[in-house]
């Protein structure tokens, strides 16, 4: 992928947690209108780093944030899917509340565009149960800013 291409599929994976997270059904359907499957992939990457980011930070603060609030964020910020994926996205939330990660990865099988959804969401309730959404939108530019500054520190032609 060129370097056009890992920044915007970059772009896009932030795009679409903001979306959510904002509640804006417009920009969530258009953040990944403009990605091929391998653009979809290299998102997909992005918001797992996110997640495991987001994850650990929570793991590190020692922050005990109740499933069922989470559970009913991610409810929340689903609501903005389009509506092909609004039920997949809350299914996958609820297989991921039971503790079973077979369950989450069976709402998207091979749909790597629904698996983006579900990720997206996942991020944005978590970012929205340790930050409010004010923060958390900071965040997100901040996220999206370090990652560009790492791609031309190591990528000086990017």
């Amino acid at each position: 992928m060129s370097e056009a291409g890992q920044k915007a599929a970059s772009a896009c994976a932030i795009a679409l947690v903001r979306g959510y997270a904002e509640q804006d059904a417009v920009a969530v359907a258009s953040s990944l209108v403009t990605l091929d499957t391998f653009g979809q992939a290299r998102a997909y990457a992005v918001l797992g780093a996110q997640l495991q980011s987001t994850l650990s930070i929570v793991e590190v603060a020692g922050l005990d944030i109740e499933v069922c609030r989470l559970v009913r964020l991610a409810d929340f910020v689903a609501s903005a899917a389009p509506p092909h994926y609004e039920f997949a996205v809350s299914e996958a939330v609820r297989a991921w509340a039971r503790d079973d990660p077979g369950g989450v990865r069976q709402v998207c099988g091979e749909d790597l565009e629904g698996a983006l959804h579900v990720s997206a969401v996942f991020v944005a309730a978590l970012g929205l149960a340790l930050w409010g959404q004010d923060t958390f939108l900071g965040v997100l530019t901040e996220y999206g800013q370090n990652a560009q500054d790492l791609m031309r520190e190591y990528r000086p032609d990017f």
